[in-house]
């Protein structure tokens, strides 16, 4: 008797990624849609489009706060896209682990230079 390799009884193999990063990709584009939304708000409805201006908006506590949490969540989205093309296009394992590191230092390297501009204004 064959296996029966449908719905239930498929054999599922993997990290188990999925439906958890899925999500959280959605969940940062709305948090990226928003920022981007509340940007664009400030600039239609602001006067001063000066260096004094935007250093203004950036100076306040809650808009770092707001920026750094959109900043983290756009990083975390491109791990979650960089690592899927690593795993999905890159099938010696010791290399595509060599690009994953390279990634994650990446993306640690950004987010140093984000908390250090943001805290600059």
């Amino acid at each position: 008797m064959a296996k029966n390799n449908v719905g239930r009884n498929r054999l599922v193999v993997g990290a188990h990624y999925g439906l958890k990063d899925w999500m959280a990709q959605r969940l940062t584009a709305v948090v990226m849609a928003v920022y981007t939304f509340t940007l664009l708000i400030s600039f239609l409805t602001g006067n001063n489009f000066s260096y004094e201006g935007w250093s203004h908006l950036f100076s306040q506590q809650w808009f770092k706060l707001f920026s750094l949490v959109t900043f983290a969540g756009l990083y975390y989205h491109a791990w979650v896209g960089m690592r899927d093309i690593w795993m999905d296009y890159i099938k010696p394992v010791g290399v595509r682990l060599t690009l994953q590191a390279l990634t994650i230092l990446w993306l640690i390297g950004c987010a140093a230079w984000t908390v250090q501009i943001l805290w600059s204004v």
